[in-house]
């Protein structure tokens, strides 16, 4: 029986585990929940996931609510080696450090500025918005300096999860070539792969999404 997971268009989260199912050649039983119509809410999905976010997976009953914490679980389960999230503990660490960075930093300044739009606060990105984007940025053009990969020499979950991430705040603030050359450098290694193809329509979804927000 195939893993079910729970999931809405769009969500750089959602995104994140579809990808990484993609290099395990693992196939869901999709379930699309309509966030706008509340299905999030209602009592069956609250049972599945009090805190009522998406993704959320379901193993043959084994529930996990949290992109990271579900691609983990799927490449330890699922995964016919380690190099998505090695073993070595040095190594895992590193990947750990990069999807906390996602989860810490990179995740709560989109989710503000998607509110922000979302609840009409503002129709354009604050300085202050811009500034902490800039330096999330910065940041990112740091870790690449001497790697072709944000966390380890080879690709691994944290830049599956840093990219889905990143290309939503791309569309939010441009990613400038002249200035972070590196950074986009790697956004176009992680696109070419295989395990990205079709993700350029969901990403299309969430850039569809938040242009209607802005003036």
């Amino acid at each position: 029986m195939a893993p079910i997971l729970y999931k809405a268009l769009g969500s750089p989260a959602v995104r994140s585990v579809c990808i990484t199912a993609k290099v395990l050649n693992l196939t869901f039983d999709e379930r699309d929940v309509n966030l706008a119509n509340g299905e999030h809410l209602k009592p069956e999905f609250l049972k599945l996931n009090p805190l009522h976010t998406i993704p959320t997976l379901n193993d043959d009953g084994n529930v996990i609510c949290d992109s990271h914490a579900i691609d983990t679980y799927l490449v330890d389960k699922y995964g016919k080696d380690d190099s998505l999230y090695p073993k070595d503990l040095y190594q895992r660490a590193l990947v750990n450090q990069k999807l906390a960075f996602n989860l810490g930093m990179l995740y709560p300044i989109l989710k503000e500025i998607d509110l922000a739009y979302i609840r009409g606060e503002i129709k354009k990105l604050r300085p202050k918005d811009v500034e902490e984007l800039k330096t999330i940025y910065n940041f990112l053009e740091t870790f690449l300096t001497n790697c072709d990969w944000i966390a380890l020499p080879m690709f691994s979950l944290a830049d599956i999860h840093c990219y889905t991430t990143i290309s939503c705040l791309n569309v939010h603030l441009n990613l400038d070539e002249k200035v972070y050359p590196k950074s986009c450098q790697w956004m176009k290694r992680c696109r070419n792969l295989p395990y990205f193809d079709g993700d350029d329509k969901a990403l299309k979804i969430f850039e569809d999404c938040f242009g209607s927000f802005q003036s």
